[in-house]
This record gives structure tokens, C-alpha cells and sequence, in this order.
């Protein structure tokens, strides 16, 4: 509980100074593109809250010199792994002109640093014939560093509206809390754990007013974090099914797949190319934009901007609880993740067509003259 407590106090004091100094780094800080195609606030906004988590974590190391020192070489070995990845993403945060191609690459080295020097390696997925390929060490190597790509991007991907990302990716390391408290495995326990509390630190700023942004930076650094607990879940339990990372992770995942088959078979784009066809986008255009939920348009839509975020919540615990219940079960995480990707399928469909149950849709609100 203390490293909790400490990742969340630091988090929540780094991002009252971020957003109460905000004026003194706006320039080059705040998200001022109130146009762009996947923007929804109506005032520029600091986006570097990622800043506030990333030294949240450092933080911790405080404690952990006093409680448990074996595990700070470690977790400092861990943090440090991510700072290739994170400072990519804080340079788009910063300079708005970070490319696609130099921001993969920079993670992709975080995901090398993960295998060379955490000596981190995926060499089993549960699959047969794929668990056979993952014993050559070059096949082992890319698959690692696309699940750290992945990871990263599938946050990036799903950070759309205030508190989306944030809860999310809190019930995920829930999850590998929950998972490694059983196992008894303090490294990752205290990673889950200190991750939990520095995002519920940047979440109380960021849900529902949205007065700071996690970044790209911040998107990078807890889907580094993700990929690298799930990588050394599997790497240190032989006894935990690969399905259970991955069902818990489902929705980013599936989220950032489909996305990618979207773009580049459906429409033959790149599937760098921004559009508004998101899962969660389309939760808010069909569901919530016509609630008429406050006094005036600007904060109306920051209000719809929130009331986006519920909903996918709820749908992400669709993966996420029965991967908690269900963890020692293959069988039983396959028929969930199979199960994910039916529903998934056809709320997007629906979606897609209007199709949206009536009881679904949020109502404009018309107050009484």
C-alpha cells in the first residue's frame, strides 16, 4: 500500500503544479488543436501528465530502499528501459512535429533494451506451433519488441476521451496485481501496484473536467509498462496461460488490430493515418453527442467529452474481469477472448449502421419553460 500511496501523492502534487502553472508552459505544452480530426476539448491543454507519472514511479524507489532494497535494481532497471519510449512520445507532446517513424523507433529501442538487458523474453503464447517458433532467439526477439510497440501504441490508440485510457489501463494492472499477489511475486506486485497509484493520481485531474492530458508520452509509458509486466509474467510464471495477459488486455489490443486492418485492408490507407471510426469515437457520435447534459456549449461537450468514457469502461471489463476470474483456465480465456471479439464486432457494426439500441442512446435533455 505504500508504494501506492507514494506514486499516487507524487502524481497528484506533479500534476496540480502542471496544471496550476500551466500558463508558464502552455507554449509549448498545451494541446491547442481544437479541429484536428480525434480532438474533442474545447480549451488547449496541457498533455504532458505523462511527465507527472514517469517521476511518480521514480518516487518510489524511496520507499522501496527502505521496505525492500533488493527490488530497486530491478525496477530502476525497468524504469530507465522506458525512457526511449517515453521521450519519444514527449517530444510530439512538446514539439507537435515528433514523426510516426522516429516515435516507432524510439519505442521499438525500449523494447530491445527489454530483451537485452531485462533479459525479458516472449517464448510462449499458448499456441501450438507459434510456441515452437518462439524458441529461436530471432523470433523471440521481434515478437518482444512488437508486444512493447503494441503495447504503447494500443494505449496511445484508446486515449481518446478524458478518463479512458486511465481507467483502463488502472483495471489492467488491477488485474496483474491481483495475479502476482498470488504468485507471490514482489517485483511485479510493486510495478502493478505503483503504476495504479500514479495513474489515480493524474486521473483526478484529467476525469471528468480533462484540465491535463496523459500525452503521447504518458500513452507510451504505461503501455511500455503493460507490455513489460505481461512479458515477465509469462517469462517468470511458466504456471500462467499467455491468454491471461492478453484477454486482460483485450480491449487496447483488439482496439489497435482491428484499427490497423481497418485502415490498411479496408480503406487501403496507412494505418498511421488519424480517422474518426474508432470504437470509442463512435460511442460518442451515436450514443452521447446529442445529450444536452449542461448550460452552454463548451462545457456541454466536455461533459459529453466525459460521459464517453463509462461506457467503454464497462465494455473493457467484458476481457478484463473474467481474465481476473478465470486466470488459471485456458480454456475457458480463449471462449472470453473469442467471446470479446464477437461483441465487439457487433456493437462496431451497429454502430457503423445506426443500428444503436434505443435504450443505449443518451437523450438530449430538454429542460422544462
Amino acid at each position: 500500500m505504500v508504494y501506492l500511496l507514494t506514486a499516487f501523492m507524487v502524481s497528484l502534487m506533479l500534476n496540480v503544479i502542471l496544471v496550476r502553472y500551466k500558463n508558464l508552459h502552455s507554449r509549448y505544452t498545451a494541446d491547442s488543436d481544437l479541429a484536428g480530426i480525434q480532438k474533442y476539448h474545447v480549451r488547449p491543454v496541457p498533455r504532458v501528465g505523462g511527465l507527472a507519472l514517469v517521476l511518480a514511479m521514480l518516487a518510489v524507489y524511496v520507499p522501496l530502499a527502505l521496505r525492500e532494497p533488493g527490488l530497486i535494481s530491478q525496477i530502476g532497471m525497468v524504469w530507465l528501459c522506458s525512457l526511449p519510449a517515453f521521450l519519444g512520445g514527449l517530444a510530439e507532446d512538446i514539439s507537435k512535429r515528433a514523426s510516426v517513424r522516429l516515435r516507432f523507433l524510439l519505442i521499438a529501442i525500449s523494447g530491445v533494451l527489454v530483451f537485452y538487458v531485462l533479459d525479458a523474453h516472449i517464448t510462449r503464447l499458448n499456441v501450438m506451433g507459434i510456441d515452437w517458433l518462439l524458441q529461436f532467439t530471432v523470433v523471440s526477439f521481434v515478437a518482444t519488441i512488437v508486444a512493447v510497440t503494441g503495447a504503447a501504441n494500443a494505449i496511445n490508440i484508446i486515449d481518446g476521451y478524458h478518463g479512458l485510457a486511465a481507467v483502463v489501463s488502472a483495471l489492467i494492472f488491477a488485474g496483474f496485481a491481483y495475479v502476482a499477489y498470488y504468485l507471490g511475486d514482489r517485483l511485479l506486485l510493486v510495478m502493478s501496484v505503483s503504476m495504479i497509484g500514479a495513474i489515480c493520481g493524474f486521473l483526478i485531474w484529467n476525469y471528468p473536467g480533462g484540465l491535463i492530458f496523459l500525452g503521447d508520452g504518458g500513452a507510451y509509458f504505461i503501455g511500455y509498462m503493460m507490455g513489460v509486466v505481461s512479458i515477465m509474467l509469462l517469462a517468470r510464471h511458466p504456471n500462467v496461460s499467455a491468454w491471461f495477459p492478453l484477454l486482460l488486455c483485450f480491449y487496447p489490443v483488439f482496439e489497435t488490430l482491428f484499427s490497423i486492418y481497418r485502415k490498411a485492408f479496408l480503406r487501403g490507407s496507412s494505418p498511421t493515418v488519424p480517422d474518426r471510426v474508432h470504437l470509442h469515437m463512435l460511442i460518442y457520435r451515436r450514443v452521447v453527442r446529442w445529450a444536452q447534459v449542461g448550460p452552454g456549449e463548451r462545457r456541454s461537450k466536455t461533459q459529453r467529452n466525459a460521459m464517453t468514457s463509462p461506457f467503454l469502461w464497462v465494455f473493457s471489463s467484458l476481457a478484463g474481469v473474467p481474465a481476473i476470474l478465470f486466470w488459471q483456465n485456458e480454456p475457458i480465456l480463449i471462449g472470453f477472448t473469442a467471446l470479446f471479439v464477437v461483441i465487439y464486432m457487433l456493437l462496431y457494426r451497429a454502430l457503423v449502421r445506426f443500428h444503436v439500441p434505443k435504450w443505449l442512446i443518451v437523450k438530449r435533455h430538454h429542460d422544462d419553460d
